[in-house]
């Protein structure tokens, strides 16, 4: 797939959870939550600021996020789902220390 979002956007694609289980209870999947985690695809140049000047964002193609549930327009290409959002709507990168879980 190429595709290449424009200015301050950036493509992300939604992090899977395990099936999820509550006392024994398999929840179906119409009635469990999106994750709120993502891998960045692609990302655009940066925003153009009034100066002409182009800002380049702090994201890249690789990085793990955590965005918020409303913030992203939803699109599907070859087959696949997509977010696309701005970068602004970001609430945070996870560093690779922090997946492990340890604390500093």
């Amino acid at each position: 797939m190429d595709i290449r979002p424009l200015h301050d956007r950036i493509i992300v694609r939604r992090l899977e959870e395990g099936e999820q289980k509550i006392g024994g209870i398999i929840i179906p999947d119409t009635a469990k939550e999106k994750p709120q985690q993502g891998k960045v695809i692609a990302a655009g140049n940066g925003k153009v600021k009034d100066d002409g000047k182009r800002v380049p964002l702090d994201v890249k193609a690789g990085d793990l996020i955590l965005f918020g549930k409303y913030t992203s327009q939803e699109v599907k290409l070859d087959g696949e789902e997509f977010l696309i959002m701005r970068e602004d709507e970001v609430l945070a990168v996870i560093e690779s220390g922090a997946a492990s879980g340890k604390k500093q």
